[in-house]
């Protein structure tokens, strides 16, 4: 009878050459009042994108036994996140970069990591949380390429827009299969958070929260209320 086990997914996903990874707070300087800080912000964005899309099929490859429209589901948010690349990358190259030209950093991939074991905890401190965090973000990014005004900032906010709403549904399908698996588990979801949160030592968040959109991605109000109560 043939072997049938299913394999250990791969620890890390294949990956280019560049860009070099290294730990925080190192990197390129990503001032938008210069074009090369224009070109560094778009290519930071654009790593997060590429990582995006490994973590939505990891997210497919990892876990076997749930439901259809899981599958479904992640195999959406990972073609949405190739989009998102190839708009990211095509504004990089009319820049005169390329994706790998600058160094980045891998902390979506190592909470990847640290989740591999666990679904629920998947769910909770990468797609509600530190993808949750790019909902934050790119409003402050876009105000401060607004503030700039060249040509080349303003399309990168209109790239931007099409992100934050696609990113509002995956954030949304995230907390959709959180709360899923938790009542699956019998799990009290906004304490067990918190407990997933600081057992694998997740960041903390800070405000601003960009309230409205963490609203439409199905963030309850205790949740909301339990991010401004944080230490």
């Amino acid at each position: 009878m043939a072997n049938t086990a299913r394999p250990e997914p791969p620890a890390r996903p294949g990956r280019p050459a560049h860009p070099r990874l290294v730990p925080p707070p190192g990197g390129p300087r990503r001032s938008p009042h210069s074009p090369e800080g224009r070109a560094a912000l778009i290519h930071a964005v654009c790593h997060i994108e590429f990582n995006a899309i490994n973590l939505a099929l990891d997210a497919i490859w990892r876990f076997p036994g749930l439901p259809t429209d899981y599958y479904r589901d992640w195999a959406q948010v990972a073609a949405e996140e190739a989009a998102h690349f190839s708009l990211l990358r095509g504004h990089l190259q009319s820049l005169g970069h390329d994706y790998g030209d600058f160094d980045a950093h891998d902390g979506l991939w190592e909470m990847a990591e640290k989740t591999r074991d666990d679904p629920v905890a998947r769910m909770a401190l990468v797609p509600r949380t530190l993808e949750a965090r790019g909902l934050d973000a790119t409003p402050l990014i876009q105000a401060r390429l607004r503030q700039v005004g060249t040509p080349d900032a303003l399309t990168a906010c209109g790239l931007l827009d099409i992100i934050l709403r696609d990113e509002v549904g995956h954030v949304a399908i995230g907390n959709r299969w959180y709360r899923w698996l938790c009542e699956r588990d019998g799990l009290e979801p906004l304490a067990h958070y918190k407990l997933l949160a600081r057992r694998h030592r997740a960041p903390r968040l800070k405000p601003p929260f960009n309230e409205a959109a963490r609203r439409a991605a199905g963030f309850t109000e205790d949740e909301l209320q339990a991010l401004h109560a944080a230490p």
